[in-house]
């Protein structure tokens, strides 16, 4: 396996790596974006009012998602298990 075929993959993976786990983090950090309005406006400083609407929030979008999620790596770790052969020598 060449460098550019090595550098390939792991460029690929890491994109993968941030494709996937983009809805999780945009939908935590818009959470915690409005909470933090919302405690600001409020004056309430509750740091429970931050953590369960944030897991609430993660568990629902995971729930909506993860088929996609795990058809991507899928996809992924098979493309890698095809070019198994190329990386002998």
């Amino acid at each position: 396996m060449e460098l550019d075929s090595f550098v390939g993959v792991l460029r690929s993976g890491i994109f993968l790596t941030l494709l996937v786990s983009a809805p999780i983090l945009l939908v935590a950090m818009v959470i915690g974006l409005v909470i933090s309005i919302f405690q600001a406006v409020t004056s309430i400083q509750d740091q429970t009012l931050t953590f369960v609407p944030k897991i609430v929030a993660i568990l629902i979008t995971l729930g909506l998602m993860i088929g996609w999620m795990f058809t991507q790596v899928g996809q992924y770790t098979i493309r890698l298990f095809g070019m198994i052969g190329q990386m002998g020598g």
